[in-house]
């Protein structure tokens, strides 16, 4: 009965309210709770009716009735096997198992068992920047350091995503962030959905020229990232502050708090079989979950048609010495007799290093040699043994 007299009061109180005989505060001061709760009250109530004004815990389950053994079941559950989870992740993973009791019991009991800590109050609530209307409209890249492989060397991820509905489109391991991690990113980024409009990233010096400590980046001097960006117009974007970031700030929080835990369960121990695993199974999982719907509907990508690993790659220019060898770094590149010329002495010439560490020698358009990035020479019979 408390609970209809008490359904029935905060029903009057809404009503004197939108009739303007109250204001929130005084409203709340009637019914004697803040005047938080009673907004929050008003707009259940606006969106369900009178049921909506209903106590929410009521026919939940109460720590102290549930059953024994399921508690017991929770605990050695999150002790045995998902001890390093946060609450929320522990819950989800059961649940698709068939657990039957809600998130708010399940942190309950933990908390009780002293397995997990209370959280702290939250900080002054901050308005987030408003999102770009359309996939492709603007694409954020970054990369994490941390022990993502549990009791392993701390490797670098490197994640791909968009602004406008935080779909993750590349995520992988590397040892060390750089060009070629950038590089792969963008390649698998337009390999899946095409062109965007512009890339959002931080000012590491694969991505920028700094000229001063501090001050502004160059506009005038390009990384190779920022020469194949400008190649395929793309505008590239740098941020001045963490907190332009936010939403990769806060998607690192996400997979620093579920990534290590997911794979250690998966028992993954290699760069490799950590990189399929993020490829074929938990980048869709991840998306599914977090990844939003765009405001408006369309795309902004535009297909991309042309030679996608001729611009995503380092272009440096060099001459040909006298003995028709090219230097690159400590490498020693041999030119192979070429069909149209006899040699290639003191002709300029561009080597470009792919992604993969693999090197090409270009003379204008024409492709004249391939090599390992230990500098082999690749011929056409090495690449059809290898093929086979």
């Amino acid at each position: 009965m408390h609970a209809e007299v008490r359904m029935a009061r905060i029903v009057e109180a809404i009503g004197r309210y939108r009739a303007g005989a109250v204001s929130c505060v005084e409203a709340a001061e009637l019914l004697g709770i803040s005047e938080r709760h009673f907004r929050r009250l008003r707009d259940r109530y606006e969106e369900d009716g009178p049921g909506g004004v209903i106590d929410r815990r009521r026919g939940r389950v109460s720590i102290r009735k549930a059953p024994q053994d399921r508690t017991d079941w929770l605990i050695e559950t999150y002790v045995m096997r998902y001890f390093d989870f946060t609450v929320k992740h522990f819950h989800e993973e059961i649940s698709k198992r068939g657990f039957e009791y809600g998130y708010t019991w399940t942190k309950a009991v933990l908390q009780r068992a002293g397995l997990v800590k209370k959280a702290l109050g939250r900080s002054a609530h901050r308005k987030k920047r408003p999102r770009r209307p359309l996939p492709g409209m603007m694409l954020f890249q970054d990369g994490s350091t941390h022990e993502w492989l549990v009791g392993q060397p701390s490797l670098d991820l490197i994640v791909t995503m968009d602004d406008a509905t935080s779909e993750v489109y590349s995520m992988f391991l590397v040892e060390q962030e750089g060009t070629a991690s950038t590089f792969r990113g963008l390649a698998e980024t337009i390999g899946k959905k095409g062109l965007f409009s512009t890339f959002y990233t931080d000012r590491g010096s694969h991505y920028f020229l700094t000229p001063k400590a501090g001050e502004k980046v160059s506009k005038d001097s390009l990384t190779q990232v920022g020469r194949a960006l400008s190649e395929l117009g793309i505008e590239h974007i740098p941020s001045y502050s963490p907190e332009a970031r936010g939403r990769m700030e806060r998607l690192w929080g996400t997979l620093q708090g579920r990534l290590p835990q997911v794979l250690r369960l998966e028992e993954t121990r290699t760069i490799e079989a950590a990189n399929r695993f993020l490829a074929e199974t938990y980048m869709a999982d991840h998306n599914a979950r977090f990844a939003v719907a765009a405001a408006e509907e369309g795309t902004a990508f535009v297909p991309f048609v042309g030679d996608l690993a001729g611009m995503l790659c380092s272009k440096h220019a060099r001459t040909v010495s006298n003995d028709n060898c090219v230097r690159f770094h400590s490498l020693n590149l041999q030119i192979p007799e070429q069909r149209h010329r006899r040699h290639y002495v003191r002709a300029a010439v561009e080597v470009r290093q792919y992604a993969d560490g693999d090197l090409a020698i270009f003379h204008g358009p024409r492709r004249l040699a391939d090599y390992t990035a230990d500098g082999a020479l690749i011929t056409e019979e090495a690449s059809r043994q290898s093929a086979a």
